[in-house]
């Protein structure tokens, strides 16, 4: 549903730079807690609506005709609440601390067909509200609506006119607020005619009651009232599945180090003390012929700036996911919501941009390169150039349909310089640091001028295979919390199981890495020395796999609809796809470089 309403401008001044650098607004997860006095007056903000099953498709809430005052005052608002597309403003409901009203007049409407008709498709695409209360959200629906019997069929649509407020309170402080119909009757928006005005009047209730919960975090999470899913419990399949899967993978590559490495070292030595030098190459290498590339394994590969900057942005986001997982484990992120956990991303990805410059810049001069301007611009721009263009796409469709997830041109101006002024900076410093300290590749064998050739390789050593094996390892140990984190991202869920969440972030880096090794291995087995961005595509096509899921969940798992949620979607879960590649990709290729070192490293040479 298109709502028409005219975008205001949200006042974001300069200072909220500082802000975000220090945590942005009350910080992260911390209980901006007001203390009342009796009769005091309890400020209720309305925020937005939108249809139940779209959660990033949402409009401000006086965009549909309800009672509205009439110059509409807005909330100062931080940095993550406009990213997660709140626009509170002041509402028409009057509440004060520990007093009870009943069934008080909120205003008097005359509706026209037209408004009617904006309401019936609300109500028909189930959209809900969000009011907040002292930095507690209430939620409810905006109607009701019945669909009975097959012949006659009856289709009824009703609006609720009346709220029932219910406050719980500690002391002076307000612990739990929600919302309620209950004994409400829905008033009938059927059978209006096109020149016929309807006639409403909102009404509101508020109930106080004492509790013995001294804060909000210590009641059961989850518990808002029944009207979002209560948090995840633990899901003890996807560990297990993927414990297994990492005691297998590991016990493979250990077989791989400890027996098979360990005959091949072996039996390469012992030929080399027995064979003249010039006949070492003459032996029979069968399927272990890793040996006789020494003298290439280690030639540089093609666009290696590229792969640098891989590299680099890979390390970002390794640094960055594990700060969030991190932070989230120490409590610093409020389960109610999410726009800490955007400022925290913001603020934690300028600040990790040292790492990719720095990482990316050292590799590459390491292995050569002389163009590190050329990299750091390759560096800073593998991943902002993909998401600028993706962002804008959705963001430009989020502002044709008037959506709150629209960000304000303040908001972009403000994103902008914090990437100006902190990220790219540091990205240029990381570099300068990372050229300036880097060693010699030093690598155990000498790289011949001319190539050796590779011989013809079957099938199941093809990229493909090895793209597909790869990826599909490290994502089947993924798969079923995968589905709990698109529920909660993509759905109404409240993933609070952080440490869970760490450990399968953990398995998922430990089982890219064997995987990565043991199809190293088998790579050069056959006398391919084409390792480096082989590596890299192996267990980096997990994102490949990643963005498949997410169009299974879409088309099978979640109730999405309309171009406004779909295009978010699926721009987002590209994203997230490559995000995935880069960092799972990364894990690979320097777990690759690490083995590779170690079974050369062992190895006597002429």
């Amino acid at each position: 549903m298109t709502v028409v309403g005219n975008p205001r401008s949200w006042s974001c001044q300069w200072l909220p730079i500082l802000i975000l650098l220090l945590g942005t607004g009350h910080g992260p997860g911390v209980e901006g807690v007001t203390h009342y006095k009796a009769g005091d007056p309890v400020i209720l903000y309305v925020n937005k609506v939108g249809p139940y099953h779209n959660p990033q498709e949402t409009y401000h809430y006086y965009q549909l005709p309800v009672c509205c005052p009439e110059k509409i005052r807005h909330k100062s608002l931080s940095l993550g609440e406009v990213l997660d597309g709140d626009r509170m403003a002041e509402s028409l409901y009057e509440i004060r601390f520990r007093e009870n009203v009943e069934k008080r007049i909120l205003c008097h409407m005359q509706l026209s067909s037209a408004q009617v008709e904006q309401l019936r498709q609300a109500i028909e695409e189930l959209y809900y509200f969000e009011f907040v209360v002292d930095d507690l959200p209430v939620r409810g629906f905006v109607g009701y609506m019945e669909e009975s019997g097959f012949l006659p069929h009856s289709h009824k649509i009703g609006l609720w006119t009346h709220l029932d407020f219910h406050l719980e309170f500690h002391g002076d402080r307000i612990i739990f607020a929600n919302v309620s119909v209950r004994d409400v009757k829905p008033h009938s928006l059927d059978g209006l005619r096109p020149d016929e005005f309807l006639g409403l009047t909102h009404t509101y209730s508020v109930r106080w009651s004492e509790t013995s919960v001294e804060r909000r975090s210590d009641r059961r999470r989850g518990d808002d009232g029944g009207f979002f899913p209560r948090t995840l419990e633990i899901h003890w399949l996807s560990i297990i599945n993927s414990m297994v899967l990492v005691f297998l993978l590991v016990g493979f590559v250990a077989v791989i180090l400890m027996r098979v490495l360990r005959n091949d070292l072996a039996r390469y030595n012992l030929d080399e003390e027995t064979t003249s030098a010039g006949s070492g190459d003459d032996f029979d290498q069968g399927d272990n012929g890793w040996k006789i590339i020494h003298t290439d394994v280690f030639r540089f590969p093609p666009y290696r700036g590229l792969l640098c900057a891989v590299l680099g942005v890979g390390a970002q986001f390794l640094a960055l996911g594990t700060g969030i997982i991190v932070m989230a484990l120490l409590g610093m992120f409020n389960v109610h919501r999410h726009g800490a956990i955007n400022s925290a991303a913001i603020l934690l990805y300028a600040l990790t941009c040292c790492i990719s410059g720095y990482v990316s810049s050292h590799f590459y001069r390491q292995i050569g390169g002389e163009r590190w301007v050329w990299n750091i611009i390759l560096t800073t721009s593998l991943f902002s150039v993909p998401f600028f263009l993706t962002w804008s796409v959705v963001n430009s469709v989020h502002w044709a349909n008037g959506s709150t997830q629209a960000l304000p041109a303040t908001t972009i101006l403000l994103l902008l310089t914090v990437w100006l002024l902190v990220g790219f900076p540091l990205t240029v410093i990381g570099g300068i640091f990372g050229k300036n300290n880097a060693s010699p590749f030093d690598a155990p064998c000498r790289t011949k001028n001319i190539a050796r050739e590779i011989p013809p390789q079957p099938w199941y050593k093809s990229t493909v295979i090895h793209m597909t094996v790869g990826g599909f390892l490290p994502f089947s140990a993924i798969s079923v919390e995968l589905y709990y984190i698109f529920a909660t991202v993509w759905g109404r869920e409240q993933y609070t199981l952080y440490g869970i969440l760490f450990f399968v972030f953990a398995i998922l880096l430990s089982v890219g890495a064997c995987i990565s090794i043991a199809l190293t291995y088998f790579q050069l087995s056959g006398e391919d020395y084409r390792w480096w961005w082989r590596s890299v595509l192996s267990v980096g096509s997990t994102g490949l796999f990643i963005f498949l899921y997410s169009v299974f969940y879409y088309a099978r798992r979640s109730n999405m609809s309309g171009a406004v949620q779909t295009v978010e979607f699926f721009g987002y879960s590209l994203l997230t796809g490559y995000v995935f590649f880069l960092m799972l990709g990364t894990i690979s290729f320097f777990s690759s470089l690490k083995f590779i070192r170690y079974i050369y490293v062992n190895l006597k040479m002429d």
